[in-house]
C-alpha cells in the first residue's frame, strides 16, 4: 500500500541470478541446520570457508532465513563465510540481544560481521552496542535507529501477543506496495510471500514487539569506516526520515545507494547486493579464501548435502516450522517486463484475507481491538495475582 507505514516488511536478501530453480540448487546443497540455546530453537544456514569471522545474515519482520539464500550462494562461492539465521520467538530487546550471543557461542563464532536489514538492521546495531567486542563491522539495509514511530503507530501493542495469525499477518503484508511492478522486483515479494507463511503466530507476535517496544540505539564506538549504508530510493516500506536518521548518525560510513529494488533489494537487485557486500568485507580487511568444499554451480552436477539432510544440534526440535513448506520455490515468471504479483502471491493474499489491494479492514480491526480490551479487563480482573496472568507479559 502506497503511503501506508507498515514498516518491516523485512528485507530478504540475495545475490546471484534470478533463474528458475537456484533456490531449489540451493537447499540441494546448504543443509538447513537446528541448534538449541537453552530452550530457544535457532534455525540458520552456514556455507563458506570456517576460519574466517562469518557475515551474519539478520533480516526483518517478515522474513526467514531464506531469503538470503542468494548471497550465500554468491559469497561463499568467492571463499566468504556466510550465515543465515532465524531467531526465535523472544520478548524484549535483551532477550534477543542474550539468547543472540547464545548461539554465536555455539556455533563458535566469536566475531562476526553483521549484515541487517529492517528489524534485523536495529537488532545488529543494539548488539553492537552491548557486545562491542563482538562486532567487527556492520551493513544496515534500509533500516532505523529507534522503534518510537512504529510504537506510537500501533496502538494495539499491548494486544499483539492475543491478535490471531491471520491479523498479523495482514497487518505485516499491508506494507507491500501495491499495482505493478518490474519483474524482478515483483519476484521477490513472491517469493518472501512464501516463506513468510510458514511462520507461527508467536513468530509474527514476537517480531511485532520487537519492533514496537519504544527503545532506541545508543552510541557505538564501531567506527564508521567499518559501516556501510545499503538503501534503495524507491519505495520502501521503511519511512525516508528513519533512513536519514541512520545516514545522519554515521555520516562517514560508506554509502551503497540503489536507484531501484523495493524492499527486498537483495532478491530482486542479486548481483548488485552481493558486490556491495563484497566490497564492504574488503573494505574492513575480509578477503575471500579458497573452499575445500565449495558448492557447484546450478547445472555442474556437483556432489553436496542433501536437501533432506537437515542437521540439528541438541535435541529435536519439537513443533518446528514445516522446513518442507520453505522449501517450495515461489513459482513467477519474468516474461512481462511490467506486472502485479503471480498468482501464487496472488493465492496467498487471498488465503490471508488480503485481496482488495490487500486493504485492511479498520472496521474489523477496531472491532476486534475493542473485544481484545473486554477480554483484558476479565483477565485482569479474575487473574490472581497478577504476575501469573501471561497475557499481561507482553
Amino acid at each position: 500500500m502506497q503511503g501506508m507505514l507498515r514498516h518491516d516488511l523485512l528485507a530478504g536478501t540475495d545475490v546471484t541470478t534470478a533463474a528458475p530453480g537456484d533456490f531449489l540448487h540451493f537447499k540441494a546443497h546448504v543443509p538447513l541446520r537446528h541448534i538449541w540455546v537453552g530452550n530457544k530453537h535457532w534455525r540458520y544456514y552456514q556455507s563458506g570457508p570456517k576460519l574466517l569471522p562469518p557475515l551474519v545474515c539478520l533480516g526483518g519482520t517478515s522474513s526467514t532465513a531464506e531469503v538470503f539464500y542468494k548471497i550465500i550462494l554468491s559469497l561463499s562461492a568467492k571463499g566468504y563465510h556466510v550465515i543465515a539465521a532465524d531467531a526465535p520467538p523472544v520478548w524484549s530487546h535483551q532477550e534477543w540481544i542474550a539468547s543472540f550471543e547464545k548461539f554465536l557461542d555455539q556455533i563458535g563464532a566469536h566475531h562476526v560481521h553483521l549484515y541487517g536489514t529492517s528489524l534485523g538492521g536495529y537488532l545488529s546495531q543494539l548488539f553492537a552496542q552491548q557486545r562491542p567486542r563482538r562486532v567487527k563491522s556492520l551493513l544496515l539495509s534500509n533500516t532505523f535507529l529507534e522503534t518510537h514511530t512504529f510504537a506510537s503507530g500501533t496502538s494495539w501493542k499491548p494486544l499483539i501477543s492475543w491478535t490471531p495469525e491471520f491479523m498479523l499477518k495482514r497487518y505485516i503484508l499491508s506494507g507491500i506496495h501495491e499495482g505493478p511492478q518490474e519483474p524482478l522486483i515483483a519476484d521477490s515479494i513472491d517469493f518472501v510471500v512464501s516463506q513468510f507463511e510458514t511462520l507461527s503466530r508467536e513468530d509474527l507476535a514476537s517480531r511485532l514487539t520487537l519492533n514496537t517496544s519504544p527503545a532506541a540505539v545508543g552510541q557505538i564506538t564501531l567506527p564508521d569506516s567499518c559501516i556501510t549504508i545499503m538503501d534503495t530510493n524507491d519505495y520502501c516500506a521503511i519511512p525516508q526520515s528513519l533512513k536519514d536518521q541512520v545516514a545522519a548518525r554515521y555520516p562517514t560510513a560508506r554509502k551503497a545507494m540503489l536507484k531501484s529494488g523495493g524492499d527486498f533489494p537483495f532478491l530482486s537487485r542479486a548481483a548488485e547486493v552481493s558486490l556491495h557486500v563484497q566490497l564492504h568485507l574488503m573494505r574492513v580487511g575480509v578477503e575471500g579464501v579458497p573452499d575445500a568444499r565449495p558448492i557447484p554451480s546450478p547445472g555442474s552436477g556437483g556432489s553436496g548435502d542433501s536437501a533432506g539432510d537437515d542437521q540439528y544440534q541438541g535435541r529435536s526440535p519439537d513443533g518446528d516450522r514445516s522446513s518442507a513448506a520453505r522449501d517450495e520455490p515461489s513459482s513467477s515468471s519474468p516474461a512481462a517486463t511490467d506486472r502485479s504479483f503471480s498468482p501464487s502471491a496472488m493465492d496467498s493474499f487471498k488465503r490471508l484475507g488480503l485481496a482488495n489491494h490487500l486493504q485492511v479492514d479498520l472496521q474489523v480491526s477496531h472491532l476486534f481491538s475493542l473485544l481484545c480490551l473486554l477480554a483484558a479487563v476479565q483477565e485482569f480482573w479474575f487473574c490472581s495475582p497478577l504476575a501469573t496472568c501471561p497475557s499481561l507479559k507482553v
